[in-house]
């Protein structure tokens, strides 16, 4: 790898350039289509790229303009992108499952001129709401099937004309598109991020080329990569999480980015990628260990000896490598014979063989989980930052993994905890502020340093412990204050547990609020012989809840205090959702609107007299349509 601080004089479409004379005929992106892959060098991909960026500065983009991507994981939204950051541009991702009046909202308030579209049904969405949009200037899109009624309009441009139109200006002026480049520097902003939105309309964070350059040039400073390592994309563009690897890691060090075929075809695809370096959300991860806990269910009754036994050392053995103790010679050989014989087969079905670095942010995992990956063979590290600070700024490193923390600092990162016990932080990769709110960003960057607005604190290692968002932290009645997270997680280490509000805040209880796991809570049930027809028979139970009152007993039993221990709760009837507006686009709860939309709920967990309650139970479905029945749910009081 280069000297780090030499990376960081480029902007992307120059270190792309760069790139593509270091490393020209290295694969760059792959992708599969049709059942087949298909590889671009990066020599390909900067040649398309310059083609775009000058079909693109043809077609009208100029410096300046907002060019929106709303589109699944595919080579074109990068190349779409960087593109538009040659020209001066600045790109910006939206999320694919966004509604219409979503995306008429946030495109102008990003004041988009022209938009990105991958297929008919994103462009659908824009033709909905045209009328709401007066400053979108043309949409352009990828895939041509069933947009033949839209081929006449000039509002629409295929991917194939922006090519041609750049390769007949790049004829012209062969030197154009090293002029437009030069022009750029690595502080202008280059693309605007969304943030999550957990209490409100998201804000645009307004990132810059060395944003992402630095991020991706201290992440590697720690946990090296080479040119060869396989990356795969399946994380929303529009979430910082896949922004910093497809922009930050992969310019910084050469790896190969892999785009599934389709999201349903994600877990087969990599298998056949087997990736050396993951970055996902901590439902991917709860998600793969489900599937893991379903084949062992599955599995003759002698595998399933050999999973419990050797797991329970590999446990043990997970302890000594994640805090970097000598391992004695027993335990070496046991947890290499478990190793052998059971976690290797097991991770290769899954696609985790060649995996050296996994990484998970962008909400807390429970330290349970960790132990879990780490003992199965997968090196699963916590990263903790936001979308304002590129999304990593703490990280284990191998040797020092403490689940309960989230890491020590990146090289270049400073930390302190402000007199409130907010975290604070400081770096090359801190975004410049929100596009279009001057008070809410000097609000974030006050004297200099970036307000996370998370409570946490720094322990005698060095080690930044996350307690929870400021606003989210609750005190009992009593003035004890814990952390609804933390128990939140404690639930979601439960196979049969999905999902879990925590509440308590001014209460004499805590009490919770569970989504059971429908696959493998469906599973348990089918084992057993109860039957159910739909996921709101199944949720209430009496069965179920026993098995969810199990749980909680568990989780009770271990609490050190007694404002910890979950003393109601009840099994809703629905999983929480996105396009309900429960959950955040990157799945995080919006606690204070679960709340409120369930008032009644919330109300019954704190009147012990209650035992059921007859409630009205809403769906809305991706169109915007809903559906209302009638049931009647069950709270329970545990202990």
């Amino acid at each position: 790898m280069p000297n780090p601080e030499e990376l960081l004089k480029y902007t992307i479409p120059q270190l792309l350039r760069w790139r593509a004379q270091q490393t020209g005929e290295q694969v760059a992106l792959r992708e599969k289509e049709f059942g087949i892959w298909r590889s671009l060098t990066w020599q390909q991909y900067y040649d398309l790229v310059r083609k775009a960026a000058l079909g693109l500065k043809a077609l009208g983009v100029k410096k300046g303009n907002t060019v929106v991507l709303i589109t699944d994981n595919i080579p074109e939204m990068l190349i779409i992108a960087v593109g538009a950051q040659s020209l001066g541009a600045v790109s910006a991702g939206l999320y694919q499952s966004s509604l219409p009046h979503e995306i008429a909202d946030i495109l102008n308030y990003l004041e988009a001129r022209f938009v990105f579209c991958d297929d008919q049904e994103q462009v659908d969405k824009l033709v909905e709401v045209r009328e709401k949009i007066p400053l979108v200037q043309k949409v352009i899109f990828e895939d041509p099937r069933g947009m033949r009624p839209y081929r006449s309009d000039a509002w629409f441009v295929i991917i194939e004309e922006i090519y041609r139109l750049g390769e007949t200006a790049l004829k012209e002026e062969p030197d154009l598109y090293d002029q437009l480049i030069a022009q750029g520097r690595p502080e202008d902003v280059c693309h605007l991020c969304l943030t999550s939105g957990t209490t409100g309309m998201p804000k645009g964070a307004m990132m810059t080329h060395r944003n992402y350059i630095n991020m991706g040039v201290r992440i590697t400073q720690t946990d090296p990569l080479q040119t060869n390592d396989e990356y795969v994309s399946f994380l929303p563009f529009a979430w910082i999480g896949e922004q910093m690897n497809s922009f930050g890691v992969a310019l910084a060090t050469g790896i190969a980015i892999n785009f599934p075929e389709s999201v349903e075809t994600i877990m087969s695809d990599l298998k056949e990628i087997g990736p050396h370096f993951m970055f996902g959300a901590p439902r991917i991860y709860e998600t793969i260990r489900s599937q893991i806990w379903l084949k062992m269910d599955e599995a003759y009754w002698l595998n399933r000896k050999f999973y419990h036994y050797f797991m329970a050392i590999a446990q043990q053995a997970a302890g000594f490598r994640m805090s970097g103790r000598p391992m004695p010679l027993k335990l070496r050989l046991l947890a290499w014979l478990g190793k052998t014989l059971v976690f290797d087969p097991l991770i290769n079905q899954i696609g985790l063989r060649r995996m050296r670095r996994a990484y998970t942010g962008g909400a807390a995992l429970g330290p349970e989980l960790f132990t879990f990956y780490q003992a199965i063979g997968v090196n699963l590290k916590q990263i903790y930052g936001q979308t304002e600070i590129t999304g990593i700024a703490y990280m284990h490193r191998d040797g020092d993994v403490r689940p309960d923390t989230v890491g020590k600092p990146l090289p270049g990162t400073e930390c302190r905890i402000s007199e409130k016990g907010e975290i604070l932080s400081r770096s090359a990769s801190v975004c410049a502020g929100y596009f279009k709110m001057p008070e809410k960003t000097e609000e974030l960057l006050e004297s200099g340093w970036l307000h996370s607005g998370d409570a946490g604190f720094l322990d005698d290692q060095g080690h930044l412990v996350v307690i929870d968002r400021l606003s989210d932290v609750m005190h009992s009645r009593q003035g004890q204050m814990f952390s609804p997270m933390f128990l939140e997680n404690k639930l979601k280490f439960s196979p049969y547990i999905k999902e879990a509000v925590i509440f308590g805040n001014q209460q004499e209880h805590v009490a919770a609020l569970v989504n059971i796991d429908p696959i493998v809570v469906g599973k348990w049930a089918e084992d057993r012989r109860i039957s159910f027809t739909t996921f709101m028979d199944l949720s209430q139970k009496p069965e179920v809840a026993q098995l969810v009152h199990d749980e909680i007993t568990a989780i009770n039993a271990a609490a050190e205090k007694a404002h910890f221990k979950i003393r109601r709760f009840a099994i809703l009837y629905k999983l929480l959702d996105v396009d309900d507006g429960e959950l955040t686009k990157t799945g995080k709860i919006r606690r204070e609107f679960v709340m409120n939309r369930y008032k009644a709920l919330y109300d019954a967990l704190y009147d012990p007299a209650v035992e059921r309650k007859r409630v009205q139970a809403t769906y809305q479905y991706q169109d915007g349509q809903t559906n209302t029945v009638e049931m009647e749910m069950r709270f329970y009081t545990v202990g």
